[in-house]
C-alpha cells in the first residue's frame, strides 16, 4: 500500500476551476485499478495550495493510472491552472517497533 501525495500552487482566479474539475474527476480516479481513495486538501493560510492525497495497492497500479488516458486528460487541464510547478511523493509508512 503507498500514499501518494501531490502539492499544487494554483493562480487565484483558478482555484474554483480546479476544486470543481476535481469534483467531476474523483470518482473516475477512484474507480482506477488499484485506488483506494483521493482527497484534495486545502493549505489553512494559503488557499492557493492544494494537496491531494491517495491511496494505492502498489507503485505499479499508480504508474499504470498515470500513464493512461483519463490522466493524461485530466492532467492537461490541470496544469493550466498552476501558478508553480506541482511536487508529488510517493509514501508508505514506516513500521513501528512493537517494543521500545
Amino acid at each position: 500500500m503507498i500514499i501518494r501525495l501531490v502539492k499544487m500552487e494554483f493562480q487565484p482566479q483558478k482555484r474554483e476551476d480546479f476544486v470543481s474539475l476535481f469534483l467531476k474527476r474523483k470518482k473516475g480516479i477512484e474507480s482506477q485499478q488499484g485506488c483506494h481513495s483521493v482527497k484534495l486538501f486545502n493549505d489553512v493560510k494559503d488557499k492557493s495550495i492544494f494537496f491531494t492525497y491517495s491511496i494505492w495497492d502498489s507503485q505499479d497500479d499508480l504508474e499504470v493510472y498515470r500513464n493512461s488516458d483519463f490522466f493524461r486528460e485530466t492532467w492537461s487541464i490541470t496544469k493550466t491552472f498552476f501558478a508553480d510547478k506541482p511536487k508529488a511523493w510517493s509514501v508508505k509508512e514506516t513500521p513501528m517497533p512493537t517494543h521500545v
